[in-house]
């Protein structure tokens, strides 16, 4: 790994009390606060990756690798700034040689790395939202940068919904609760990386720091792209009986409502209708296509 000073010093003289400040909407900016902050204070500063001390205790995972699945060919890693795959990547490198190959995963809404592989240095890319929110980084780091330059093999950038697709996957199939940048390797895989290839695959899940709205959201959205929830359409005559007639399509089927929502202003409307939608439970995908063909053969269904 290539030699560097610590970036930050020492202030002996001073104690001060352990505050968390939560500053900022991404990395960046919580950084430029923790730098302000070790300036007017002048407390230690440690960063969270460009850190050789910080590499190294990351690399740990790599020794873990190593020694549990020496028979492994690809190890796919989160890539914010660039620390975690940094150690891992050396740790593997070191222990198993050029046979494995080590690949960083990003979110295509924060493409740092990926952008600096093509440039052939750090550079600062404009970022957007991402439920992968632990690695939305505008640059990685420059010693970590140095440090991929030698061991990382390979870049993949991944969508929201297949990230999202690997939180719910690893909650249904493993009861475990990643967060999105955790989950970035296995979106990776669902995404076609390596499909095929018939290799030994170590898929690094880091981080479960998920809110429980992102959960909601996540769960939903698997749900509804399993076809386990559904939501449709409806526009009913404004009368009683109209919504009584759909929903009973639905209880025919055993499905279960969770929620509905009317919608009597709108120019798309005719005067004397109502537009409902309906978000339900579908026991199977074939009801699903029952549910919708009863509801057209009324001439209620829309979308």
């Amino acid at each position: 790994m290539p030699e560097t000073t610590p970036p930050y010093k020492v202030n002996a003289t001073r104690s001060y009390g352990a505050n968390v400040v939560l500053f900022g909407r991404i990395y960046d900016e919580a950084y430029e606060r923790a730098l302000d902050i070790s300036r007017e204070t002048g407390s230690i500063l440690v960063h969270p990756f460009d850190d050789p001390y910080v590499i190294a205790g990351q690399g740990t995972i790599g020794v873990e690798i190593a020694t549990n699945l020496r028979d492994a060919d690809y190890v796919l890693v989160p890539v914010g700034g660039g620390g975690l795959i940094s150690g891992i990547g050396i740790a593997v490198k070191k222990l198993l040689g050029s046979k494995v190959k080590v690949v960083a995963v990003e979110p295509k809404n924060a493409p740092k790395y990926y952008e600096a592989r093509n440039s052939g240095k750090p550079i600062t890319v404009t970022v957007k939202p991402s439920i992968a929110d632990g690695v939305i980084t505008k640059s990685v780091g420059e010693l970590t940068y140095r440090v991929m330059s030698e061991v990382v093999d390979d870049v993949v950038l991944v969508d929201e919904d297949s990230i999202a697709q690997a939180m719910f996957l690893l909650m249904e199939r493993s009861k475990l609760v990643a967060e999105g940048a955790g989950a970035l390797p296995l979106a990776a895989l669902l995404s076609g990386y390596l499909s095929g290839y018939g290799k030994n695959v170590v898929a690094v899940i880091s981080g479960g720091n998920a809110d429980l709205t992102t959960i909601y959201r996540v769960i939903l959205k698997g749900l509804s792209a399993g076809g386990r929830v559904a939501k449709l359409s409806v526009l009913l005559e404004d009368v009683p009986g109209s919504l009584h007639r759909a929903l009973s399509v639905l209880a025919k089927y055993r499905c279960n409502i969770i929620e509905i929502r009317h919608e009597r202003i709108g120019l798309e409307i005719p005067s004397g209708y109502a537009l409902v939608d309906i978000v339900f439970e579908v026991p199977d995908k074939e009801i699903l296509e029952k549910v919708r063909n009863e509801l057209k053969a009324q001439g209620a269904l829309l979308g």
